[in-house]
């Protein structure tokens, strides 16, 4: 375990942007993150997993820890469910893939999303009709000050839309190490409701979807709308979709009859960010090396040698436009640096 100074952070983050960590290590076990969390009690610290759900607008002045714990295990099964225990270093498209391979059903919906598996829980990530809540049981973290241990719940976790108590209440206190899945061994239950999955199939000529299925579709569909981080700098969906009132949206609505919507609750609307932003003009503009992708709005991409601050503006001037045109605010989903 090897403190390193002036540190190049490029490669740990999907968008490519060069800056740099003061100091920087990796962890491959709990007992060395409480060593080095120990060690370091004064410093300020910066935790970093697979670097897919940030923007770095600045060097990071403080010690830098990627969790790079690595490892799954089943922790019992019965004849209908398999609670999986997985570390927060692993890959989460490998683990979804993993999953398949073994026939538990719960994940497959969330095929191709960048990043490792600790940090899903943070965002409570999700992709057509199913999110990280459906399937958590728990998660073991480490908390930064004192080293200890804690579980938290599904409860406690306080999941919301693209949100949990890590992005509030305790932000920046606890590490997540583990997460445990509960999924399903039969009678799984497929989801092809959501965009266009069942399009995708047609075309495949799936008829009686398997869960290999409905994860190779979200995968075709991804790939034809996502670009590869590895080929072209990006963070997946750059903004949330925005939850508005059924007033705002009548509003909206009365100016534009062609916006799509989906109902959240009887005075909650969603509105898709995508659209609102092609809509402004946006999608496939470039600034430089910072731009929009070309097949999806929500997309902000670094074509070679973008800065953080360069991707910020142009997401800053897509938002007040929004709000100009449309009346709505749009919120980053990625965490801004």
């Amino acid at each position: 375990m090897t403190v390193q100074s002036n540190f190049s952070l490029k490669k740990y983050n999907t968008f490519g942007i060069e800056a740099k960590a003061r100091q920087f290590v990796a962890v491959h076990s709990v007992e060395d993150l409480k060593n080095i969390l120990q060690q370091n009690l004064s410093e300020p610290k910066f935790i970093l997993g697979g670097g897919s759900n940030m923007l770095l607008t600045r060097d990071i002045e403080a010690l830098v820890i990627h969790i790079d714990l690595k490892g799954k295990k089943i922790l019992k099964e019965d004849d209908d469910f398999v609670w999986v225990e997985s570390q927060a270093g692993e890959n989460w498209h490998e683990f979804v893939l993993w999953t398949i391979g073994q026939n538990f059903g719960g994940l497959e919906n969330m095929s191709l999303i960048p990043g490792n598996l600790g940090t899903t829980p943070v965002q409570n990530i999700g992709a057509y009709g199913t999110e990280i809540k459906d399937t958590f049981v728990s998660c073991e973290a480490i908390n930064i000050a004192t080293q200890q241990m804690k579980t938290f719940s599904k409860e406690d976790c306080r999941f919301g839309y693209r949100e949990s108590i890590f992005k509030n209440d305790v932000k920046d206190q606890f590490i997540i190490t583990s997460v445990v899945f509960k999924l399903t061994k039969r009678n799984h239950k497929i989801n092809i409701s959501y965009g266009d999955i069942t399009k995708e199939l047609e075309k495949q000529n799936v008829s009686a979807p398997t869960l290999k299925d409905v994860s190779n579709a979200v995968i075709a569909i991804r790939q034809s709308k996502l670009p590869d981080p590895k080929e072209l700098g990006n963070s997946g969906s750059f903004f949330k979709n925005p939850i508005i009132s059924k007033e705002n949206y009548e509003k909206a609505h009365a100016l534009h009859p062609e916006m799509p919507h989906y109902v959240i609750s009887e005075t909650e609307v969603k509105v898709p960010a995508g659209w609102l932003i092609e809509r402004a003009g946006f999608k496939g503009k470039r600034f430089g090396d910072a731009g929009i992708h070309k097949n999806q709005a929500l997309v902000l991409v670094n074509y070679g040698n973008a800065t953080g601050q360069e991707i910020l503006n142009v997401s800053k001037d897509i938002q007040a436009t929004i709000l100009k045109e449309f009346g709505i605010a749009i919120e980053a989903e990625v965490n801004v640096i």
